[in-house]
């Protein structure tokens, strides 16, 4: 037509692969199966069949073919005692690297697919320092890892990044912080990002707090849980049917401004009587300080709880109750089926749970209360700090891994990080 020639491509020339097509429907199992083994760390088959709702037999058949193609190792091993096979990515399957800038420390921690830490460190950190002073000193220390665990750069696959105030979702720039109070404005994954060459990935601190207690700590196995952070302030990441919920800006959880008097103290958000102002260690230190000294921590208090000081029991009691109170709020709207504390409060035990529990039981709603357990967290200060590298974990691509594109880790089929 008009001197225009349509040749029709040779059958070798085209490849068309519609979304209903068997290859594609192949593909999208094997990703499947990758993500569900990548983000556990290690399974065997059977509960890879349960978590993909693929059936055995397909299974099987993508794992030997992950196998063969050097995706996966698979190991023997026991499961209600019988003889299973536990499923892992294999070692050329890339690193992760969680980086945790808290009130007074900076924490860094090199982890491998198999959910396995190849190495961790933390150091003091300065409240006043900088965000360019603070990203450099992550630089440094993420290099002396890596070069500590021998591993190449080339095969960093992605960073989580925790910092102590919201993240704008949009702009990923960090709020207002009473924390680290130099901070805000900026916008903490961009700057590492640069300093790293690398993907980076930034939550605030008691998001990664759940995801890290979610993935290995006091919340395996459960859907709908809160992660309550009691430090300098207090915060709450809220896992809904097994994800995080940040909101549509980002603020999702900010429990420590549930307000619970109107006439108590002045806050820093400009309310008065909000539950930080009744938890956090600011307001509560001064209140033992005249018996204790003006050096006492909250890590004092606890320690002088558990040895049977009456001011300090009196005083993780009240606070307990008032974590309680916030605790309730939380029932009554979103009903989850755990609360995890952490923190240092966290190390009360009994002497913070079981008020904790009072005033739920006081104050929810008995059909939500009655379906919720509340636990210390397991994994003490390390939460965050595993809590990014779960986060690297989940926002990694399975196309990468199976077209053997990704960078390489070490070989392990660790089922948990220790």
């Amino acid at each position: 037509m008009d001197g225009v020639s349509l040749k029709r491509p040779r059958a070798q020339e085209v490849v068309v692969e519609t979304p209903g097509s068997q290859s594609s429907l192949h593909r999208a199992n094997l990703e499947r199966v990758v993500r569900a083994v990548r983000l556990a760390g290690s399974l065997t088959q059977a509960e890879i069949a349960r978590t993909t709702g693929l059936s055995a037999a397909t299974v099987s058949n993508i794992v030997r073919e992950l196998k063969d193609g050097g995706t996966v190792e698979v190991t023997p091993t026991s499961a209600g005692g019988r003889r299973a096979r536990s499923v892992s990515l294999s070692g050329d399957a890339g690193i992760v690297i969680g980086v945790d800038f808290g009130h007074t420390h900076l924490r860094v921690a090199v982890g491998n697919l198999a959910h396995q830490v190849l190495a961790e460190e933390s150091e003091p950190l300065d409240v006043d320092a900088s965000s360019a002073q603070g990203f450099d000193r992550a630089e440094q220390l993420v290099s002396r890892l890596i070069e500590a665990t021998g591993v190449d750069r080339s095969k960093i696959a992605g960073v989580g990044l925790g910092v102590p105030g919201p993240i704008d979702v949009e702009s990923g720039t960090l709020g207002s912080t009473a924390i680290l109070p130099g901070w805000t404005g900026t916008k903490p994954a961009e700057e590492l990002r640069g300093r790293l060459g690398v993907p980076v990935h930034v939550d605030n601190d008691a998001n990664l707090g759940a995801l890290g207690e979610m993935v290995w700590g006091s919340g395996r196995g459960v859907r709908d849980l809160a992660y309550i952070k009691v430090a300098s302030g207090v915060g709450a990441g809220l896992v809904i049917n097994g994800k995080i919920y940040r909101g549509p800006g980002g603020t999702a959880g900010e429990i420590g401004h549930i307000t619970l008097d109107e006439s108590g103290p002045v806050c820093r958000c400009g309310n008065r009587g909000c539950l930080e102002t009744f938890t956090a260690a600011r307001y509560v230190l001064p209140l033992l300080q005249s018996s204790h000294g003006t050096d006492l921590t909250m890590e004092g208090v606890v320690r002088l709880g558990r040895e049977g000081d009456p001011g300090c029991r009196r005083v993780i009691a009240d606070v307990g109750r008032h974590i309680g109170s916030g605790v309730a709020n939380l029932c009554n709207l979103l009903n989850p089926s755990r609360v995890v504390l952490g923190g240092d409060l966290a190390e009360a035990g009994e002497l913070v749970l079981g008020p904790i529990r009072e005033s739920v039981g006081r104050y929810a709603i008995p059909s939500a209360a009655r379906h919720l357990s509340v636990l210390p967290g397991a994994l003490g200060g390390r939460a965050e700090v595993l809590g990014a590298l779960a986060l690297a974990l989940s926002e990694m691509g399975d196309s990468t891994l199976l077209d053997g594109t990704a960078p390489g880790t070490l070989q392990t089929a660790t089922p948990a990080f220790t």
